[in-house]
């Protein structure tokens, strides 16, 4: 059974990057809706990040300004850890059948977390790759941004230069610290080329690893929530440690094991592990590793 067509691979693999519909159903959605809104009221007791993941680190991310009266959790770390209704969908949602269509037949799952932005919050990311934060022996591997909520041009949309995917890895480090960001002038020279990924809650952007991307604060009065899974294939070993550990890394969620790597010609310079709750820190300028 085929879930693609072959114009959507083709797209996949011109641009890196392919929105979907329709990835989970309307009660899987509602379902972890109702948890994230769980989680939001939950923070409205809290004056800094919180909980624990298997690193250590916190697994609730609370931005600046956050507070009881106008909550800003801006990430969750591995709530597939934490919630069977994440869990399901990161193993069973079309998501996973879409990535091993594409870079499987057999794949792996890495890490999940949920971005979010709520309204009127600040909360935005700057322009950078997934790949330098996870090499891998080869490049086969798909970040997969489901959105929970509509996505709108006004409320933080994931923004991304097709094609980059296919050009160099760049540097993330500056200045001897790994900030998680590109240099500005990388961008500035392509602005004209960005694309805005919108599009409505439920449905998936299939992002290549190495696609450049980014996204502005929300500035509208909706919210802006993306549960996020990354997928690689299966024949593929991490080269530095996982910066989002978690006792379901590495599961296999679809296919056989090979019992085999394969490896892409490629360099660059190792990550820094993030040592505040999440990556926000490092392109912050806060924390790094």
């Amino acid at each position: 059974m085929s879930f693609l067509t072959q114009e959507q691979k083709d797209t996949f693999w011109q641009t890196g990057f392919l929105v979907m519909e329709d990835a989970v159903t309307v009660e899987e959605l509602e379902g972890l809706r109702n948890e994230f809104s769980c989680w939001v009221e939950e923070s409205r007791e809290y004056e800094a990040d919180y909980g624990e993941t298997l690193d250590g680190r916190p697994r609730f991310d609370l931005q600046p300004g956050h507070s009881s009266e106008k909550p800003g959790l801006r990430r969750i770390q591995s709530p597939e850890e934490v919630s069977s209704l994440f869990a399901n969908t990161m193993r069973n949602a079309a998501t996973v059948d879409f990535c091993a269509e594409l870079i499987g037949p057999s794949i792996r799952f890495h890490h999940g977390k949920v971005n979010s932005k709520l309204p009127g919050t600040a909360t935005q990311v700057k322009w950078h790759q997934d790949f330098p934060f996870e090499p891998m022996t080869n490049d086969d591997m798909i970040t997969a941004l489901l959105f929970v909520d509509d996505v709108t041009l006004e409320n933080g949309p994931l923004e991304v230069l097709p094609g980059t995917h296919k050009g160099p890895i760049h540097s993330h480090w500056h200045k001897g610290l790994f900030t998680g960001s590109v240099d500005h002038a990388i961008i500035d020279a392509q602005r004209d080329k960005i694309v805005k990924c919108t599009g409505k809650a439920g449905s998936v952007c299939l992002m290549h690893a190495k696609l450049l991307h980014g996204s502005a604060p929300n500035l509208s009065d909706s919210s802006r929530t993306l549960y996020i899974t990354t997928y690689y294939a299966e024949d593929a070993i991490e080269l530095s440690p996982n910066h989002l550990p978690s006792t379901l890394t590495h599961e296999l969620v679809r296919g056989e094991v090979s019992g085999r790597v394969r490896c892409s010609p490629y360099e660059m310079a190792l990550p820094a592990l993030p040592e505040g709750t999440s990556f926000f820190s490092q392109q912050e300028g806060e924390l790094a590793g």
